[in-house]
């Protein structure tokens, strides 16, 4: 199956913990997004970041909880983020973790990519459920 839609992000920077104040290659934030089309869902999340992005090399990981509806079925799931970037280069996966689906969406499997184009957010995912 394939859903498509926009989002809006708020990426919420956290201080580094005490023995990392100093090192700036490195860094925490909380997500905070709304999905909109096929997805109609809320998603909180934590993103682990390290490298220079102003250099063109970096590098982010992150895991989120997205809850509300897919394609008119309820329920959440888990969707894991791992992404570089080298030499302007950026490369992005974005999968759901197996075995994190609840409600109507036990059992999803997929992955999603998104988009950004002139400063807007936008996904396609695609996915099956158990039949």
């Amino acid at each position: 199956m394939h859903a498509a839609g926009d989002f809006d992000v708020k990426l919420t920077p956290q201080p580094p913990p005490a023995d990392q104040t100093l090192d700036r290659t490195r860094g925490r934030m909380l997500i905070d997004k709304h999905f909109h089309g096929a997805l109609e869902a809320e998603s909180k999340g934590e993103m682990l970041m390290g490298g220079d992005p102003a250099e063109g090399s970096a590098g982010y990981v992150a895991i989120e909880r997205v809850t509300g509806t897919l394609d008119g079925k309820q329920g959440s799931f888990l969707l894991q983020h791992s992404a570089t970037m080298h030499a302007g280069q950026f490369s992005l996966s974005v999968t759901v973790i197996p075995g994190s689906g609840t409600g109507e969406l036990g059992g999803i499997e997929g992955s999603m990519t998104i988009q950004i184009a002139a400063g807007k957010h936008s996904y396609t995912f695609d996915y099956t459920l158990p039949k």
